[in-house]
């Protein structure tokens, strides 16, 4: 089956060359190929898998949605799938962090948000210019590009990305600038040429960007900047929402309401499309139909969502087990990154990674784990962090066995 991909389908697959491979099944934190040779999963679908594969509760929901001839496609009319959802997200997620949102349900995937989001708060405010930050990723259509930093993924446009301005994400200088001391001139010198920014738009913990976290009182004082200036805020949570830092959203530790909130991936709970974009009631100023897409009303991922709602966050139990695995997972990095030297560990909750000096360590070290049967990613500007991101449901056993495959991995490839 194989030579299928490699004959008919395009150049840009991507990940199929990271793990070669044929996949068929998948359960909880597991991959099998068509051999039934097991993978563990500490990818986790680039996040989209917070629950694990084909988590029993949620498939249930839709086998039985299904069976009933529920709607599948609805656009955005009134579904009873959609009503529970928002009702579900209403009571579990919005009411108990005091935060007021309206929800709009822009398409399926995560550019889509941003992507709406970046036309919003250029209505609201009547300006062009966005703010964006070092190593960001925001998503691969041209107005998420442009916000975007890695030089690859922009090249790929074809046309230059204007309207949007990059500024030093949390330590980009190594804690040797103060915090906006740069941001802060150019917005206050008439002199700078920085056009008035309608919004910034930020990742609390940057991914793809290399596991750069952000500190509570850096996203604090970025906020109030904002404040100060007039500008909206944006957080891109596609990535690090849905519980992957711990709490449900990722900028809750810094106490900040953001204006507009992007979500996908693991919204939809059970990898199905589905992404939101959540608003500050001040601020949804759309006129009917002026930002739309055929598949925003993925029904089925409304119950999978609904349900994984009900089952992950009703009580803060998975929050508080996906800390103590993070701090696990946190102290075993410490421990690889002070053997060998030259590397450090990044990250918080389930979204860890090691970074590397020697940018082709973390390569190296995702093949010696692959061919251990793990599945284990690398990001950053040049791939040198190894990106560890497991289902949040994964065991403590699981959990273990992962780690001793890291360091084993990490050893071979430093030996």
């Amino acid at each position: 089956m194989n030579d299928i991909f490699a004959t008919l389908e395009s150049e840009v697959r991507s990940y199929c060359r990271t793990w070669p491979t044929v996949f068929d099944r998948a359960s909880g934190s597991y991959l099998y190929d068509q051999d039934g040779t097991a993978y563990l999963d500490f990818f986790a679908g680039a996040g989209a898998l917070n629950y694990g594969h084909n988590n029993p509760a949620l498939k249930r929901k839709l086998l039985e949605y299904l069976e009933r001839d529920g709607v599948t496609h609805a656009l955005d009319q009134s579904t009873v799938a959609k009503g529970e959802f928002l009702q579900a997200f209403q009571q579990n997620v919005l009411e108990p962090r005091g935060l007021n949102y309206k929800v709009q349900f822009p398409g399926p995937t995560g550019t889509n948000s941003v992507e709406s989001a970046l036309k919003l708060v250029r209505k609201i405010t009547g300006r062009e210019s966005i703010i964006s930050f070092t190593n960001a990723f925001h998503g691969m259509t041209l107005g998420s590009l442009s916000v975007t930093g890695n030089s690859m993924k922009r090249g790929g446009a074809g046309i230059p990305l204007v309207h949007a301005t990059p500024m030093p994400y949390d330590d980009y200088f190594d804690g040797q600038v103060p915090d906006f001391l740069y941001f802060e001139k150019m917005l206050e010198d008439s002199g700078s040429g920085l056009n008035e920014p309608a919004a910034v738009i930020v990742e609390t913990l940057q991914g793809e960007g290399g596991i750069n976290s952000s500190r509570p009182e850096w996203l604090r004082g970025l906020y109030d900047l904002c404040q100060k200036h007039g500008m909206l805020m944006i957080v891109d949570d596609v990535q690090m929402g849905c519980g992957r830092t711990g709490p449900f959203f990722s900028f809750e530790e810094a106490g900040i309401q953001p204006d507009i909130v992007c979500l996908s991936k693991s919204i939809g709970g059970y990898g199905l499309p589905m992404a939101l974009t959540l608003i500050k009631p001040e601020h949804d100023v759309w006129e009917p139909g002026e930002h739309n897409g055929t598949f925003r009303g993925n029904s089925p991922a409304f119950v999978t969502a609904t349900e994984a709602i009900k089952q992950y966050w009703a009580d803060d139990s998975l929050e508080k087990a996906t800390v103590a695995k993070g701090e696990r997972v946190g102290a075993v990095l410490e421990e690889i990154a002070t053997e060998h030297g030259g590397a450090i560990s990044k990250g918080r909750g389930l979204a860890r990674g090691i970074g590397f000096d020697d940018l082709n360590v973390a390569g190296k070290v995702s093949k010696a784990a692959f061919d251990r049967k793990l599945l284990v990613e690398t990001s950053g500007p040049s791939s040198e962090v190894l990106k560890i991101m497991p289902p949040l449901t994964v065991s403590d056993d699981e959990l273990e066995k992962g780690l001793q495959i890291i360091r084993e991995s990490v050893r071979e490839v430093l030996a």
